[in-house]
């Protein structure tokens, strides 16, 4: 499959999926909604494909929605319709996706932007990349799952901070707050992102990915009903042959080696 707003790079059990709208600060449009919708289904569904990683081209990672697109101009086109197009199904995809999705955060992440890196289940950040939920700044709310997010990730009183006042938040900041996993300088961010490339693409994918739907369930669930889940999904993990190899290396006193099926 082609695509025209977002680089698809696949290397062994590793994707890249790069925005590449540089000249516009990879700003989401239409097309690369609707590409990424499509990246992230084909992901799904290469076997091959055990982490996914998500970043930009040039000094940005994604400065939010194309405000200067084509299509902001159709009179039917309205900022909820936007959302329904771009976001209702694209956010969904990235976090029930079973497999590790980790964004590498090389610039400014602003409003939708900011969205998609959090939506994302790490964030590996150059320490001179910044967050912001930008929405305000034009008198508009927080979208693409933001309002879902940042509370989970930070206080209600942080967020709301966050939130209201367009906070450019510095990765290391970000880090602190335990928005971002690590921030490191630029010269050692690919290093540091391939350290959970390589793990990643050699864990038990499978269990992974029923881990990914444990934690999303958690936040919406009572004690009793994540025990209920754990023991089935535990039973599911049990099945798999990872964990066949898994306990085989442990009884031969070996690393094992996991195959993601």
């Amino acid at each position: 499959m082609s695509y025209t707003t977002i680089l698809y790079e696949k290397q062994s059990s590793v994707l890249t999926i790069t925005l590449n709208r540089p000249e516009k600060y990879n700003a989401v449009n239409r097309t690369l909604a609707q590409e990424l919708q499509q990246a992230m289904q084909q992901a799904e569904q290469d076997s091959e494909v055990r982490v996914v990683v998500v970043t930009g081209a040039g000094k940005a990672f994604c400065s939010g929605h194309d405000l200067s697109a084509p299509e902001n101009l159709e009179p039917e086109y309205t900022p909820s319709k936007a959302v329904y197009q771009n976001y209702f199904p694209l956010i969904p995809l990235m976090r029930n996706m079973p497999k590790p999705i980790i964004c590498r955060l090389n610039g400014i992440a602003a409003g939708a932007g900011c969205s998609l890196a959090l939506a994302c289940d790490m964030i590996i950040a150059d320490e001179n990349a910044e967050l912001s939920q930008i929405f305000i700044n034009i008198g508009l709310v927080q979208d693409a799952g933001s309002a879902y997010f940042l509370p989970q990730l930070v206080s209600r009183n942080q967020a709301f901070e966050l939130a209201t006042m367009g906070t450019r938040l510095k990765a290391k900041e970000a880090e602190r707050l335990g928005i971002v996993n690590k921030a490191v300088p630029t010269e050692q961010l690919d290093e540091t992102l391939k350290k959970y490339t390589e793990y990643y693409a050699n864990a038990p994918t499978k269990a992974i990915g029923m881990l990914k739907k444990l934690l999303n369930h958690s936040y919406h669930s009572n004690l009793m009903q994540m025990l209920e889940l754990e023991a089935t999904y535990q039973d599911l993990a049990s099945k798999t042959q990872d964990h066949t190899e898994g306990v085989t290396a442990f009884l031969q006193k070996r690393k094992p080696v996991f195959k993601g099926r």
